[in-house]
């Protein structure tokens, strides 16, 4: 049986910080079988997830959250978030043109909704703003969707 598995986390994480959630995202992944991985392929967490998923031989879903969503990712990643859309099995393009707060939000949703559970690399503090880590790991759990936190312990954003 295929896992449908969402993920949601946080943004900038430093080098030293993405190589410890990388491994803990792999173990995750592979600890799944056969996997669908559902991701915004944002830079930190989603784009770290949405490799671990291909190179588990997982297929990946891609939603994006506007039309204007590439231009708003860091320019030095856009080239690693090209290449990942291009190996999405399926895109999610929602109708926003605009990526803001509630396209954010309603993003998390679609990927909530189209899983089976969500991974969260989340440090557990309340959300910087409105539809990030913090408000899609409340959504998940108001609908259900069993979540699992990675987080180092001991670490900081």
């Amino acid at each position: 049986m295929t896992t449908r598995l969402a993920i949601t986390g946080h943004r900038g994480l430093s080098a030293a910080l993405e190589a410890e959630v990388d491994r803990m995202i792999r173990a995750a992944v592979a600890e799944t079988g056969s996997v669908v991985g559902v991701s915004c392929l944002a830079d930190g967490a989603d784009a770290v997830f949405a490799q671990a998923v291909l190179d588990a031989g997982g297929a990946l879903v891609a939603v994006l959250p506007a039309s204007g969503y590439r231009d708003t990712l860091p320019e030095a990643y856009r080239p690693v978030y090209d290449a990942l859309l291009a190996r999405a099995a399926k895109v999610v393009q929602l109708e926003h043109v605009t990526p803001d707060p509630h396209a954010y939000m309603e993003a998390g949703k679609r990927m909530v909704d189209e899983s089976d559970s969500l991974l969260a690399v989340w440090d557990g503090l309340p959300g910087r703003g409105p539809g990030g880590t913090a408000d899609v790991v409340d959504y998940a759990r108001s609908r259900g969707v069993p979540v699992t936190v990675l987080w180092p312990e001991g670490a900081v954003r």
